[in-house]
């Protein structure tokens, strides 16, 4: 593969994403981008996103439905996803490598690597809280959230 020529905005993505927990969506990552670089665009911000995806140093995370969310840690670690509100966050846990060795036992290739997701609700959804989601008014306004 050719050598990546530098881009600021590829820069600019990653550098937003590093340190962060909360998972954005390309479409808030385009927002708070377009604050330092107003000339930015959402397309400029996908390809990068795309590409910053295939090249390992960014993880895609695809809720099932609506944006998919995007994290800066490509640490072997866990997510949780909840099934109402699509609200992506890390999972502290012991390793779960071990799950590796049985998924090899049997298989004659080799595996070298996993992606765990873990599905419910989370505890705003619990609490009754997260069903804005399903109004489309409040949700318009969700991608401004603390929350995400």
């Amino acid at each position: 593969m050719a050598t990546l020529k530098y881009s600021r905005q590829r820069e600019s993505i990653k550098n937003f994403l590093a340190g962060r927990k909360d998972h954005p969506t390309a479409e808030m990552i385009y927002t708070a981008l377009r604050k330092e670089q107003p000339r930015i665009s959402l397309g400029t911000v996908y390809r990068n996103l795309a590409l910053l995806t295939e090249l390992g140093e960014i993880q895609k995370i695809s809720t099932g439905e609506g944006p998919d969310h995007f994290d800066g840690d490509v640490s072997r670690h866990c997510h949780f996803i909840c099934r109402h509100c699509h609200h992506v966050s890390d999972l502290k846990t012991a390793s779960i490598d071990a799950i590796m060795e049985t998924a090899a036992n049997g298989f004659d290739g080799e595996i070298e690597g996993y992606v765990a997701n873990f599905y419910g609700l989370c505890q705003q959804c619990l609490q009754g809280q997260g069903s804005a989601l399903t109004d489309p008014l409040k949700s318009a306004n969700l991608e401004d959230s603390n929350r995400y």
